[in-house]
């Protein structure tokens, strides 16, 4: 069930499925809610499972002021208050993973285990390399599709490619009743490019997994170790195979290892 909901002066649209213990999921960069379509799908037999547009994502306006991680930490948090829920189990996907960190260094009471896939704390040469290109390819590519076929290219593994499965996220993308404009994606990527965690991760006290795509070359495995290292108790694992974007294309693989993370951290009981 999904509307819209007021939440800190931020009109969000956010979705709603399923009873038990309470899962946020926070897209990334461009991803309106229905990047989670398999998760809440999948997983809303055992759990209230919530995802959202972030702010100039989907139906979720873009603010006309200053916009950060920060910024959209505080609008997930607010979200949760107004939805009544007290603490959830809060993944993150790669921009949504920026946020998920903050969101557990800024409100840690309304966090109760945190996943962290395809993350980082503190962008590099390559990783500021790439997000540059990608905010030039918002408005130099000749048009929305050779964007989204450019940019994809960082998102997918070879058999996605090759099997049809991002010709059709392309098409799909296309046909979404709420495209995102070129300045939204690059005030998004803006805010994500400035993302910086590292010294304060040592902070964040819930139980953290931190995963990573064997062939992620947006966010390789690199990245999320040093994110692991740094989070007390974090364990990090890499999936063999996968790319950036496993959730998507290996959903029955990231939801098993999901749901049993939340079970041992006091979630659900199997389903």
């Amino acid at each position: 069930m999904g509307g819209y909901v007021e939440a800190g002066g931020t009109t969000i649209w956010a979705e709603s499925r399923g009873r038990g213990p309470d899962v946020l999921l926070i897209a990334g960069l461009s991803d309106p809610a229905e990047a989670w379509q398999a998760q809440l799908d999948a997983l809303s037999d055992r759990y209230r499972v919530i995802a959202f547009d972030n702010r100039g994502a989907g139906r979720t306006p873009l603010p006309d002021g200053p916009m950060s991680v920060a910024s959209m930490a505080d609008d997930a948090a607010e979200l949760l208050r107004v939805l009544g829920v007290g603490r959830a189990h809060v993944a993150g996907f790669s921009g949504g993973s920026a946020i998920a960190q903050e969101l557990a260094l800024r409100h840690p009471q309304a966090v109760r285990s945190l996943v962290l896939m395809s993350t980082w704390a503190r962008a590099d040469a390559y990783f500021t390399a790439m997000t540059r290109s990608w905010h030039r390819l918002a408005t130099e590519a000749s048009d929305e599709r050779a964007m989204l076929e450019s940019f994809l290219l960082w998102v997918y593994t070879p058999r996605a490619h090759a099997d049809g499965t991002v010709r059709w996220i392309v098409d799909e993308t296309l046909a979404f009743p709420y495209p995102q404009s070129a300045e939204a994606f690059q005030r998004q990527l803006d805010s994500f490019m400035e993302h910086d965690t590292l010294d304060r991760l040592p902070g964040v006290t819930a139980p953290t997994l931190v995963l990573a795509g064997e062939l992620d070359i947006a966010t390789p495995p690199r990245l999320g170790r040093v994110v692991a290292e740094a989070i007390p108790g974090a364990r990090f694992e890499v999936l063999a195979g996968e790319a950036h974007q496993p959730f998507q294309e290996s959903p029955d693989v990231f939801n098993a290892r999901v749901d049993a993370f939340w079970r041992h951290a006091g979630g659900a009981a199997p389903a």
